[in-house]
């Protein structure tokens, strides 16, 4: 694994040579910590190149965080931090190891309401991993989303988001695989945590895993794909 810098963002790359596919991991409200970075280089172990960005950048954590809730609370999709994130893709899209038209993105909690938001706006997104957020607003929109692979903990108030985008998702015939583990609380895909989950941990990432090496190693333009995906 090679590690670099792009910007504030963290890169991690593949031994091999590219052109890689991408996936972009949007931090929780912590920041763009060790613990993204951790992802970041296990997606490059499987042949990812994946770029950890920053979403706050030095600036100010809690009102950045205002922004982007009262963006969500209103229905504005293009609310703060999606601009950040599409400049993010193309960043990573620019990189000569890195094939444009195979790019996907994990987010959690704050990054896995912000990353759905995103999926109904961004045609470049092949796939998106949501772990524990919200449905994105007017709802709606969710039937422009690109193949949506996401978990929830059991008890936390995010869990309501998978039903809403069951309803939604396959209404419009996009690919999906969604799960709620029962008995797992918030931020349990974070192993640095205290809610840490290790069952649910490693289950949900087997599920990303094979979820992104069919849409995004096997890009086949998932929009217009006609059929819900159950499982992986």
């Amino acid at each position: 694994m090679r590690i670099s810098s792009l910007g504030t963002s963290y890169v991690a790359l593949p031994d091999a040579p590219g052109p890689h596919p991408g996936v972009v991991v949007i931090h929780e409200a912590y920041g763009l910590n060790d613990n993204i970075r951790d992802i970041c280089g296990r997606f490059a172990e499987q042949g990812y190149a994946a770029l950890g960005v920053d979403l706050f950048e030095d600036r100010n954590r809690a009102i950045c965080m205002a922004r982007m809730f009262v963006g969500a609370m209103s229905g504005n999709l293009d609310h703060y931090g999606v601009p950040a994130l599409k400049a993010a893709l193309g960043d990573l899209a620019a990189h000569p190891e890195v094939d444009q038209d195979r790019i996907g993105a994990i987010g959690f909690c704050l990054g896995g309401s912000i990353v759905l938001t995103w999926a109904c706006t961004d045609q470049r997104l092949a796939a998106v991993a949501p772990f524990y957020g919200a449905a994105p607003r007017p709802r709606d929109a969710i039937r422009r989303a690109c193949p949506v692979v996401g978990s929830w903990p059991g008890r936390d108030f995010t869990t309501k988001a998978a039903g809403i985008l069951e309803t939604e998702l396959s209404a419009a015939g996009i690919p999906h695989d969604l799960r709620v583990y029962a008995g797992a609380k918030h931020s349990f895909f974070n192993d640095r945590w205290r809610n840490y989950d290790e069952a649910a941990a490693a289950d949900s990432w087997q599920r990303v895993l094979a979820f992104f090496a069919r849409h995004l190693r096997g890009h086949n333009g998932g929009r217009t794909t006609p059929t819900a995906d159950g499982g992986p």
